[in-house]
């Protein structure tokens, strides 16, 4: 098959689900990454064939593709703060934006070694895993709920430098506070964060299908009666694990940020702040006790 008509058939088959340019960056990426095409090889060598070892797989890849099966998923990886992170179903794909909290969270860490840093609603691990490298010697309990996304964050970067420790993943439900601070099994950490469920059941109807129907509900969704349940169960945890002087980032739903600040602010907190993103979207809130 030459590349050029898996080229074209690959964009027509996103083309229902993607806008055009989209589905065409996805398939370009997809020559690039897996093929090892550069995205002009179709124009100036027309007649380059896919490699006949490659196609049945690749064909397959753009059947799941034309599914809405996140890009993600299909290669198996996605890129976080300069690190290739294992993407799977287990577990929600790291977002751009959700760089910022890590960048954030090390901007406002106490000046101290030995670190102890509590990542709630871990799922792939990107943010624990990415705080653990960044800050040589810190020492990063990571929970989750759902024990296939224990798995998936524990899988990482098996090797690691010396200087790297590596973070404990334990199962624990947020929403059980005792059971979540048990399972942080040390008295205080300097900094927490969170990346939690927030989105409500009624903005689903503004959700794409490869977020919908691939990525893990658990992940993604807040109750529409209290919509800020995760945040208010952080604000208790913080309270009773967060060192005097320690520091939070934790994500919130951008049409929430006022109400999600105000959470914290009502729990004692203090220098309670709204950062935005890349984008300019308010996204998340840090504090410090």
């Amino acid at each position: 098959m030459l590349l050029k008509d898996f080229i074209k058939d690959g964009i027509a088959a996103l083309s229902g689900l993607y806008p055009k340019e989209e589905a065409r960056s996805m398939i370009m990426f997809y020559c690039a990454d897996v093929l090892g095409f550069p995205s002009y090889q179709h124009i100036t060598e027309p007649k380059t064939e896919v490699p006949a070892a490659l196609l049945e797989q690749a064909l397959d890849d753009v059947r799941r593709l034309s599914e809405a099966e996140p890009l993600q998923y299909v290669l198996g990886y996605t890129e976080f703060c300069g690190r290739t992170f294992k993407v799977d179903h287990r577990a929600l794909i790291p977002r751009v934006e959700t760089e910022l909290l890590c960048i954030k969270a090390e901007e406002m860490a106490p000046k101290k070694d030995g670190l102890k840093i509590l990542d709630l609603c871990t799922g792939s691990g990107c943010i624990a895993w990415t705080l653990a490298m960044d800050l040589p010697g810190a020492k990063v309990t990571a929970t989750d709920l759902s024990e296939e996304a224990l798995e998936l964050a524990s899988e990482q970067f098996r090797r690691l430098s010396k200087k790297v420790v590596r973070p404990r993943f334990v199962k624990a439900d947020l929403l059980d506070i005792e059971g979540t601070i048990k399972a942080a099994a040390e008295p205080v950490f300097d900094i927490i964060t969170a990346n939690p469920p927030y989105v409500m059941n009624s903005e689903k109807v503004e959700m794409r299908p490869n977020v919908l129907g691939w990525e893990p509900h658990m992940a993604i969704f807040a109750p529409d009666t209290d919509p800020l349940a995760f945040h208010k169960a952080i604000a208790i945890i913080a309270l009773k694990l967060l060192a005097p002087g320690g520091c939070a980032v934790v994500e919130l739903n951008t049409e929430l940020a006022d109400e999600t600040a105000t959470v914290f602010k009502n729990a004692g907190f203090s220098s309670v702040k709204i950062i935005r993103d890349f984008f300019d979207r308010p996204r998340f809130v840090s504090f410090r006790k």
